[in-house]
């Protein structure tokens, strides 16, 4: 299951991880959004044993300071998170196939 994230729980579970966060920004009011929902919830229950990668989900109706800070100008957005700084991005809705790619490309990095 993802992760949810706030403004309190953002800095130790996504810049002080070591390995790669799938962050997962959101709204619930978005038709996108609720479609890629059950497609992160595959990724984070098939990838849940790896030690070095963890998937986050983070509503930015209720966290619009990170969601600033971050520049999110359309959702949904993947951003994937190494050593504190966003290595990927995906924008839009993607497949299953396309985020176990790119996870697997950022993990083998």
């Amino acid at each position: 299951m993802a992760l949810e994230l706030n403004k309190q729980n953002f800095e130790d579970e996504v810049l002080n991880f070591v390995g790669v966060v799938l962050v997962d920004f959101w709204a619930p009011w978005c038709g996108p959004c609720q479609m890629l929902s059950p497609i992160i919830e595959e990724v984070a229950e098939e990838l849940k044993d790896k030690d070095n990668f963890k998937v986050c989900k983070l509503n930015l109706d209720e966290n619009p300071e990170i969601a600033q800070e971050y520049g999110i100008m359309s959702i949904p957005v993947l951003k994937f998170f190494r050593n504190r700084e966003v290595v990927a991005e995906l924008v839009g809705l993607q497949p299953k196939e396309a985020l176990i790619s790119k996870i697997n490309e950022l993990i083998a990095s």
